[in-house]
């Protein structure tokens, strides 16, 4: 038997007691919850990674005033552990290590940055380029990037850098930009040609919108944290390059960075000499803004995979409620059958591509 809807009015409605209800009760509004803005600070290895460099950033532009000696000034204080006069101890010249420290941090950060610029510039200018307008052009600039992608980058910097004794760090923070731009130009150019493809790129095409339009508003948008991934790589690579050179003694002396503090503790023997307190905080800055600069790039990777996104932002919910979520488990909530009739109960598991056994049977 069927019921006519039509011929319930509207101000008998039944209650849960199966009492009629006279009048029809006023729906509540659902608050809707509002997307945050700044959903990558949610992220809790991006914001230990962007705090622990900001302290080196800061570090690097006040470090000149803030060191308590000059830090290639000479004392009686040969080779002293730390003290009240000398925190981090002295060389075998007497220098104070603490000022030596906090004034080539801005050396280290300076070369990071300005290779982690050009290099992205490049990269993003020859790859969204080659992808786009494609043809003659893309297979111009895709060669020109195999032959950049192939060239050994630390010996022609070391070359580069011994034939110029007198070279700085912008010096070589430019050589390692212009050779290391290939790798993230040939990431570029094939997101690039995924995305003119899209409808969205072709609907603006469509309408009449300029090239530069197209690219600057719909193209690159898109790329945000790929460039920002590659930006991050580079600034690491140009980081440890610098630090390299200046510990095999290649480029300019008087320039004070943590590589030129673990190369004069290497050739004077401080560890045979017992002075550990000359390159282990050299050491520990070097693995603190590199664990930095990899956690910033973890952060991204999770913002920009949806996957790894909803864990990362819902991991205190799930841990309440006693899901543990892993990288390559989708956690699953679904409803199952209690004990007593009409009951349920909300019950997570962990679903992966293998299928556990009892599944399979």
């Amino acid at each position: 038997m069927t019921v006519d809807i039509t011929l319930i009015e509207e101000d008998q409605v039944t209650g849960p007691s199966g009492a009629p209800v006279t009048g029809v009760m006023p729906s509540v509004p659902r608050r809707r919850r509002r997307p945050g803005r700044f959903v990558f600070l949610r992220n809790s290895k991006a914001v230990a990674g962007l705090v622990i460099l900001g302290f080196f950033t800061l570090i690097a532009i006040i470090g000149p005033w803030i060191a308590p000696y000059d830090p290639s000034a000479q004392s009686d204080d040969i080779l002293q552990p730390p003290s009240w006069e000398h925190w981090m101890g002295t060389t075998h010249l007497g220098q104070d290590v603490l000022s030596q420290l906090i004034v080539g941090t801005r050396g280290v950060m300076v070369v990071g940055f300005v290779a982690g610029i050009l290099a992205t510039f490049i990269g993003v200018v020859v790859g969204v380029t080659a992808g786009f307008i494609g043809g003659v052009g893309d297979e111009s600039l895709s060669a020109l990037s195999n032959i950049f992608l192939v060239i050994p980058q630390l010996p022609l910097i070391i070359i580069i850098a011994g034939q110029l004794p007198s070279a700085g760090g912008l010096t070589v923070a430019v050589v390692i930009a212009v050779t290391g731009w290939a790798w993230g130009a040939r990431v570029l150019r094939a997101q690039t040609l995924s995305l003119r493809k899209r409808d969205f790129v072709e609907a603006a095409r469509a309408n009449g919108e300029r090239t530069w339009r197209i690219v600057m508003a719909e193209i690159l948008p898109n790329l945000t944290a790929i460039i920002a991934s590659g930006f991050v790589g580079t600034v690491m690579f140009a980081v440890l390059s610098l630090i390299t050179l200046a510990f095999i003694g290649i480029g300019s002396g008087g320039d004070w960075n943590w590589g030129t503090i673990l190369f004069w503790a290497q050739s004077q023997l401080a560890l045979q000499r017992g002075a550990w307190w000359w390159f282990i905080p050299a050491g520990l800055c070097i693995a603190l803004l590199g664990m930095a600069l990899t956690l910033i790039n973890f952060g991204i990777d999770e913002f920009v995979n949806p996957r790894l996104r909803s864990t990362g932002l819902h991991a205190r919910t799930l841990r309440k409620r006693g899901i543990r979520p892993r990288i390559g488990f989708t956690p699953v909530v679904h409803r199952a059958a209690g004990a007593g009739a009409g009951t349920a109960a909300s019950v997570a598991r962990s679903t992966s591509a293998p299928l556990a056994k009892e599944d399979r049977a």
